[in-house]
């Protein structure tokens, strides 16, 4: 402790992690699919590009994923990243040796990203030893490492990061020979003169080059990746597809796409196409660009010469790699390309960068960076600034300084702010990546990021030089932008954060650094009901690999505590939501100054939203997706709330595609979730319920439609038909059931809708999006059906609880002595075509059949010592037979369709419903999360002053955009929005309740309104029409009363005020929308 001291809005990104912003049931007719590997095509006239088209490894014949063992890569640790960057790029990075120079803090958040990432080796070089200054961004240093090497002290910690990745500590001189070993080499805290040497060699030597610097609010970063560097993938987006309806012969040639879902495409793309009946020589063409004509058609090459096109075909787009071209360093200073980050400050960075240079000046003539809030610094820095100018180059000459700006970045150079190197540090760790993979786009070449809009406005009291000195104490690089006084208020916070996660960890890093709730008084409350898995590790760096099944909230708590010791965090193993509201109550909100969510659901997410409006408390909300980021500031009386806006609904897959008409790979493997639920788990829930549960019966049979004999039906097959008494039964099992679902469904199906059936309008029935499909013949010598199997009975046998096995010699042994019944295809059958036409059939129930099954399912007596076992699915455990039956399944059925079959990786991404991650990524979000937080912190009020975010690395682009206001509504001449209420105090002096009676008064003599209905959560307690009898009841009643009574519910002791919900009329009887009734009763 100090001893002075006691997005504009391109996305919402919603459920990142749980993915919003990527489907994992996406539309019928578009869907991602994997890049194809490049095969000799078919000549066509159509122009092409071959030379940098990307490729990747073709997928087994078998659809079954290879793991680990050709691409060594640990799938238990990095899975999520792979999502992200993918097999080839990791691959790539496994070969790079990285170089980072300068271990404060903003070098070691790099090194840490990186690490994380996966890369061969990394260096981390420093020549200086630890200062105060760094401890308030060094989350490796502490007070006993003064004056020790900064990389001697972080090594062994940053080791720790990643086992597979060795770290080395270098206080050597970085000359041109040592610098040859390394592929990337990052400077940071260096001085102009060294950048550009090394920049130069750099560059002549193909290496790839990168400069990241912080100055208080301010951050600058430089790539240079060489004379030419190939992009292999831009962007990172799955590549798209879409069904053709029509081609055109004409020049250019027309394609027109089926008109249920968008194709997505634009104009530049490349794409592909197959299964095109008539124009066979688009099928397996090289890749042809396009024109966009509009949302369902596009152009591309002359179709004249070609065949008639007849129905049919998908279109793929393909992804083609780009070539860039880098300027050095020092011709980049001459003449910037610099990339906006934020439009409203479209003038800063020009002037960013003249100063940043001003600044190394100021620098190396001083020996020193500008003092704090020191008029006569910011004044020799102006005067560097005009004479870099008037020296620039007429090109590069700007018109007029900022001057306003450059004595701002004065102020506070000699800051050191740990958000802020979370976000450029973050941001340069992905750079990093990119320059050894060639995956996604990198900045071209500078970026500059500033938060001055966090100092004091010019009307409001500035800070002096005695406010911002230095005091010897782990806050002085913040102390030096904001003060004492604010650091006084930081450490008095009482926060909560929810969710421990990747965000999780990093804000209590942040908050540690900051010194956030590290004073008397201050408290941080975390609260996490999950524990650490392998896979966390790779992004939730607090945690270790011995911290494995222990609780993430535990861990992280004592974690930061290593950091600054001072920290006042209690951590939590709570689920937030209305059952924890007896923790979470009246009080603990009350004394909060504020939330911080780090979740991984909307519905957690839209609770705590809801709580922070009730209790007007400011919400610090972020959430990621792979590459991509989001901030939301929720401020009291000022913004819209997290709620106030939401995404559009996720788009389901309908069921009768799943169940006969699938034509893309997500259709399969929902459809094998839907098995695997279906066959490994309800049933055996059923049927402990029917075991134990005394009112099944009677609630099964009161269950709409044909659900009651459903239910029933599947309970008497786990009972007496299907109940296995052996291994071999489960065997048995497991091979009659592929026989169902790959060969008889499928026959039955054919049976109805023939290969040839037209339909009434005489286009073929097996067109467009319906794929017409073929029946399978079991092999045991097919390694994909003796998968499914294997796994199928496996799991069967786990949920009777017997033993099964994975010797496929003994399955393969016992499926020689089962007899398949044999099948022929019924007539009669009711195959439904559509949803609607699912949705408008009344399925007749079977009385009889429900009654014989009531009869004949076993006695309870008679199952008094049987159980079943349920399975919950679970993807990340490799050994489980999950994943061996999903992809199994999936791939069959793909098979059936002649749908190309996808890989164990790709299956898991998508059946598992996978949120790719990585922790470059959640440090840049977390880092502009602080900073909307010191906003708060100092009380800024001005919408203009507060920043939502949204980011993605991939690209890159970066939008910032003032939050929304509040909407207004009024009533009478009343102005309210979401965060106003009626304070009703239901309890007088003398202890007597308000009566429904008095309450309804009340608001027609105190605020001339009439209510006509009154709630409380799903409770109506009054309304206009209610009958006259219950009304004489209620209304002499008190409130909490017929609260009681109506929701069949005790208040409990905790609740200190109720919510209801009005509806009224004004003096006129019209409609009025009002704000809701906070009812006071303790």
């Amino acid at each position: 402790m100090c001893a002075a001291l006691p997005l504009f809005d391109c996305c919402r990104g919603r459920d990142h992690r749980e993915g919003p912003l990527m489907s994992s049931s996406p539309l019928s007719k578009k869907r991602r699919v994997s890049v194809s590997a490049a095969e000799p095509k078919a000549a066509s006239n159509c122009s092409s590009v071959n030379s940098l088209r990307t490729e990747s490894p073709a997928t087994p014949a078998n659809g079954m994923a290879k793991n680990g063992n050709d691409a060594e890569i640990d799938e238990g640790l990095y899975s999520r990243q792979l999502y992200v960057l993918g097999y080839e790029a990791m691959k790539r990075m496994q070969n790079a040796n990285i170089l980072i120079s300068g271990m404060r803090g903003l070098g070691l958040e790099i090194a840490k990203n990186v690490i994380l990432g996966g890369v061969k080796t990394v260096t981390i070089h420093d020549q200086g030893v630890a200062q105060w200054v760094d401890l308030s961004s060094q989350f490796y240093l502490t007070e006993a490492d003064l004056s020790k090497n900064r990389a001697e002290v972080s090594q062994p910690k940053l080791a720790e990061l990643n086992t597979y990745v060795p770290v080395t500590a270098y206080t050597g001189e970085l000359t041109d020979a040592y610098l040859e070993q390394f592929q990337v080499v990052v400077l940071t805290n260096s001085t102009l003169d060294e950048q550009l040497r090394i920049g130069e060699f750099c560059h002549c030597k193909g290496i790839k080059f990168i400069v990241a610097d912080t100055r208080g609010l301010c951050g600058q970063l430089f790539c240079d990746f060489g004379e030419e560097m190939i992009v292999l993938d831009t962007n990172g987006e799955q590549p798209l597809s879409a069904m053709i309806s029509m081609i055109t012969k004409d020049n250019p040639g027309v394609v027109t796409c089926l008109d249920e879902a968008r194709h997505g495409f634009e104009t530049g793309d490349f794409v592909t196409f197959t299964e095109i009946q008539g124009m066979q020589q688009l099928n397996q063409c090289d890749p042809v660009e396009i024109k966009v004509l509009g949302p369902y058609t596009f152009s591309i090459c002359d179709t004249t010469g070609f065949s008639d096109y007849i129905r049919g075909g998908i279109v793929t787009q393909v992804k083609m790699a780009k070539k860039l071209k880098f300027k050095s360093l020092k011709a980049s200073l001459e003449a910037p390309d610099i990339l906006t980050t934020d439009f409203a400050k479209f003038e800063h960075p020009p002037q960013m960068h003249l100063c940043f240079q001003a600044l190394h000046e100021f620098a190396k003539k001083n020996s020193r960076l500008p003092r704090p809030w020191h008029q006569a610094d910011a004044d020799e820095l102006v005067n560097l600034s005009k004479g870099l100018n008037e020296r620039a180059s007429p090109c590069s000459r700007l018109e007029q300084l900022n001057e306003g700006l450059i004595r701002k970045m004065s102020y506070v150079a000699a800051g050191d702010l740990a958000p802020v190197n979370a976000f450029i540090g973050g941001v340069a760790a992905q750079e990093v990546m990119k320059s050894c993979t060639g995956k996604f786009t990198p900045i071209m070449q500078w970026l500059y990021f500033d938060c001055l809009e966090s100092l004091p406005e010019d009307n409001e009291p500035q800070l002096t030089p005695e406010d911002c000195s230095f005091r010897n104490c782990r806050y002085d690089g913040q102390i030096a932008v904001f003060g004492a006084a604010m650091q006084e208020r930081l450490s008095k916070l009482k926060y909560f954060l929810v969710g421990a996660g990747a965000i999780g960890c990093e804000l209590l890093k942040n908050f540690a650094m900051i010194g956030l709730a590290c004073g008397e008084g201050g408290e941080l409350t975390v609260t996490d009901m999950d524990t650490i898995e392998k896979s966390n590790l790779n992004r939730q760096f607090l945690f270790r690999p011995w911290d494995v099944t222990k609780m993430k909230s535990e861990t992280a708590a004592a974690a930061v505590k290593q950091m600054n010791p001072n920290i006042r965090v209690t951590a939590h193993q709570n689920r937030v939501g209305p059952d924890t509201e007896r923790i979470y109550d009246d009080d603990f909100f009350e004394a909060l100054d504020g939330v911080a969510n780090a979740l991984d659901n909307v519905d957690a997410r839209m609770y705590m939203d809801r709580r922070c409006v009730y209790y007007r408390k400011p919400l610090l909300e972020s959430g990621t997706l792979g590459t991509k980021g989001n901030v939301q500031v929720v401020i009291p009386f000022l913004t819209e709330s997290y709620s106030s806006s939401q995404d559009p609904p996720e788009k389901s897959i309908p069921i009768c595609t799943l169940k006969n008409f699938p034509n893309a790979i997500e259709h399969t493997l929902q459809w094998a979730r839907d098995e695997f639920e279906g066959l490994f788990k309800q049933p055996a829930e059923n049927v402990n319920q029917y075991i134990q549960d005394s009112k099944f019966m009677e609630r099964t049979l009161k269950l709409p439609g044909a659900q009651p004999l459903e239910v029933l039906e599947a309970a008497f097959k786990s009972l007496v038909t299907e109940r296995p008494k052996s291994w071999e039964d489960c065997v048995t099992w497991a091979r009659n059931h592929w026989q169902i679902q790959y060969n008889n469904n499928i026959r039955q199906l054919l049976h109805n809708f023939p290969p040839d059936q037209v339909t009434t309008s005489g286009t073929p029935f097996w067109s467009g999006p319906k794929r017409c499909p073929h029946p399978l013949e079991f092999d045991m010598h097919n390694v994909l059906h003796m998968d499914y199997v294997v796994a199928a009975a496996n799991l069967f046998a786990q949920t009777y609880g017997i033993k099964g096995s994975r010797d496929v010699g003994q399955v393969a042994e016992i499926l020689k002595g089962v007899k398949v019944p044999t099948f022929t295809p019924k007539s009669g059958v009711k195959i439904h075509v559509s949803d609607q036409d699912l949705q408008n059939s009344n399925a007749s129930v079977d009385d009889s059949r429900l009654e014989e099954l009531k009869t004949t399912l076993p006695s309870l007596e008679a199952l008094a010592t049987f159980r079943m076992y349920p399975i919950e699915f679970e993807k990340d455990d490799d050994t489980n037979f999950h994943m061996d039956f999903i992809v199994a399944a999936s791939n069959l059925r793909a098979e059936n369709y002649d749908i190309p079959p996808a890989d164990r990786h790709k299956s898991k991404l998508i059946a598992g419903k996978i949120i790719p991650a990585i922790a470059t990524t959640t440090a840049a979000v977390v880092g502009l999360v602080c900073l909307e937080l010191f906003k708060i912190v100092l009380g800024k009020r001005k919408l203009e002053s507060f920043k939502n975010g949204f980011l993605n690395l991939a690209l890159p682009f970066f939008g910032f955009s003032e939050p929304i206001a509040a909407p207004k509504h009024t009533y009478y001449d009343k102005e309210w929005t979401l965060w106003d209420r009626f304070e009703v105090t239901g309890v007088k002096h003398s202890g007597e309740e308000m009566t429904l009676k008095q309450f309804l008064d009340y608001f027609k003599n105190e605020h001339k309104l009439e209510i006509t209905m009154l709630s409380q959560g799903v409770s109506m307690l009054y309304s206009f029409f209610m009958p006259a009898a219950k009304l004489k009841e209620r209304i002499e009643q008190p409130m909490t009363e017929i609260v009681t009574k109506v929701s069949k519910k005790k208040i409990g002791k905790h609740v200190k005020a109720l919510v209801f919900e009005l509806c009224c009329n004004d003096e006129n009887d019209e409609d009025v929308e009002v704000p809701y009734v906070r009812y006071t009763m303790r």
